[in-house]
């Protein structure tokens, strides 16, 4: 081996080995500029962490706050039933009285002899000049108007 050979040799060894430093050495820059954008993308994923869990109890609260709300409609709802129920009921009773009312005053006026019998008079009855002198008609109170 020629001294030139060794030479070339050592050369390329060095060659190498400095090729091979550079690799590392950018290698490691490398992996520390990543471990320092690893890091702070872990700072901003434990800063949104605390937003989202904010973000979550709010939801939370505002489901609750839901749930109360539907709760009470659903009893209001079943009292308006009840009271619609309870209406119903004295309408009904309401209208049965005023049918055995106006049975009673009916059964009045066929026993009463004094009573205007005829379609004209009960027309008359009904003006309101007739109201002011006595007639069988003036003990009728005036009909309810009936709604529903």
């Amino acid at each position: 081996m020629t001294t030139s050979t060794i030479i070339l040799i050592v050369v390329a060894v060095v060659a190498i080995v400095l090729i091979a430093a550079l690799v590392w050495v950018a290698r490691n820059k490398r992996n520390q500029h990543r471990h320092i954008e690893a890091g702070k993308i872990r700072d901003q994923a434990r800063e949104e962490s605390l937003h989202v869990r904010q973000r979550e109890a709010l939801a939370d609260e505002t489901a609750a706050r839901a749930r109360a709300a539907q709760a009470e409609a659903d009893v209001k709802s079943a009292q308006a039933s009840g009271l619609q129920q309870q209406a119903a009921a004295h309408r009904g009773e309401a209208a049965t009285s005023r049918d055995e009312l106006n049975q009673q005053f009916a059964r009045a006026d066929k026993m009463d002899p004094h009573s205007q019998a005829s379609d004209a008079a009960h027309e008359d009855s009904k003006a309101p000049d007739a109201r002011s002198g006595p007639s069988a008609s003036n003990h009728r109170p005036p009909a309810t108007p009936r709604t529903g």
